[in-house]
């Protein structure tokens, strides 16, 4: 038997065999996510700054004065701004020659070592790590707009939320797994001959080999579609032309539109709070490192658990309603977060709990929801800019996160000035027609949505 998605008909074994492997990226990239960027290298890499910081106390990246506690925000808003120039032309070009497999190769594999090589920031290399993780971050936010671009040619519309909530929850149970064995290195690093800089960058770099091995199951198991009109002589050019065709089409598609809008506050919020969270903790809340790692260690499995719950949620309400309901809790984590009190362990567990339970549906379901909203053949250009605020490429939250501790020297400011992201999300999801918003972009319309 054979099932139509977009582009050649299918085989269905075929396709299930394609969904497999495609799961496994998540379980690879979600290394980068949870060991970098949510638990050891703000802190990390904000302990490198201190140490190179001046009399006054700033460290001057190209010579502009700034905070070490802000030095990371700022990193992370930097290099979105780059992936907001590499995102979109890739996806130009992956969409053209429909080499996604080839080109989600090599973005994994120069991402993956450079990651491995923050194990070598040591001392006072503030600006070496804030390098790497530029490359690093760029890599994964391009090879990510690949890896989703794939979705709606592996999965049928009325499989969509199932498929994007199973791979959501196989990268949280992967980055948990590794992140517990970090747990372990990291809290009695002595039994390894090591000390607790060490034990961290040990960690990042156990990250990037994850992230590269695992792979390696997605980049065999899947495969190329034929190009749309024959490979052009020139791709680069040709995604170029491409790029600006298609954001001069998204006008055609302003229900899109104003999902996308949507989606770009609300995921920036989320995104900003799991990077910065571990940040957070240790500075404000004088929280210690392993006490931080086992809170994320909580959100990781519950959000295994928080994505196949919300898809069944969807199933029976639909994912905007999901989406929505996800979005209210993200407030009140939020405003709780501001209040926790400093040195107490317990109140920061019954913050990771409320987060991980909506934390992997509400991602998986934004990600199938988009991919119905997406004209045929143009999934990877349009995932390039939903890519901007996912997975550790958020820029407007780090850098307002950034501005107020800068102007505040407060991260409990800096914490509660995201609830507007989630506030003004949910209040321009809730004015999208999605089923609307579906026919227009000239997809079927699922069932349920």
């Amino acid at each position: 038997m054979t099932t139509v998605v977009d582009g050649p008909p299918v085989p269905d074994a075929a396709r299930r065999r394609e969904q497999r492997a495609w799961y496994w990226y998540d379980w690879a990239n979600s290394a980068f996510t949870t060991t970098v960027v949510t638990v050891f290298l703000g802190p990390y890499l904000t302990s490198v700054a201190r140490q190179a910081a001046d009399g006054a106390g700033f460290v001057h990246p190209l010579g502009i004065p700034v905070r070490p506690g802000s030095y990371y925000a700022y990193v992370v808003s930097l290099s979105v701004l780059l992936s907001v120039v590499a995102m979109p032309l890739v996806g130009a070009i992956a969409d053209r020659t429909q080499r996604k497999r080839e080109l989600l190769a090599a973005f994994t594999c120069v991402g993956a070592v450079a990651t491995m090589g923050l194990g070598l920031v040591t001392g006072d290399r503030y600006l070496l790590g804030g390098g790497l993780f530029l490359v690093a971050n760029v890599c994964f936010g391009v090879a990510v707009v690949l890896y989703h671009s794939m979705l709606p040619q592996i999965a049928t519309p009325d499989e969509r939320d199932a498929v994007s909530s199973r791979g959501w929850a196989m990268g949280y149970l992967g980055g948990g797994l590794l992140l517990a064995a970090n747990l372990a290195l990291y809290a009695s690093p002595g039994t390894f001959g090591l000390d607790a800089g060490s034990a961290a960058r040990l960690s990042l770099f156990s990250a990037g080999t994850w992230w590269a091995l695992f792979a390696l199951v997605s980049i065999r198991g899947l495969r190329d579609r034929p190009p749309l009109d024959g490979e052009p002589a020139n791709p680069v050019g040709a995604g170029f032309r491409q790029l600006a065709r298609t954001l001069a089409a998204m006008r055609a598609y302003p229900k899109t539109l104003l999902f996308l809008a949507a989606y770009l506050l609300y995921n920036d919020g989320i995104q900003t709070v799991i990077a910065l969270a571990a940040t957070y903790g240790a500075e404000e809340l004088k929280l210690p490192q392993q006490t931080l790692i086992v809170a994320v260690l909580v959100v990781q499995l519950l959000a295994f658990a928080g994505a196949l719950l919300l898809a069944l949620l969807a199933r029976r309400y639909g994912a905007k309603r999901s989406i929505l309901t996800s979005l209210v809790v993200w407030v009140v984590a939020v405003g709780l977060a501001y209040f926790l009190p400093a040195r107490e362990p317990l109140w920061f567990f019954t913050l990771a709990v409320l987060i991980g339970l909506v934390l992997g549906g509400s991602q998986a379901l934004s990600r199938s929801l988009f991919s119905q909203l997406i004209p045929p053949g143009k999934e990877a250009e349009y995932f390039s800019v939903y890519e901007i605020s996912d997975k550790g490429t958020s820029w407007l939250g780090p850098l307002l996160f950034g501005l107020t501790f800068q102007l505040t020297g407060s991260y409990r400011d800096s914490i509660v000035s995201l609830v507007v992201f989630f506030v003004a999300g949910f209040t321009l999801l809730a004015l999208v027609p999605v089923r609307a918003a579906i026919r227009e972009a000239g997809n079927q319309v699922p069932e349920l949505v």
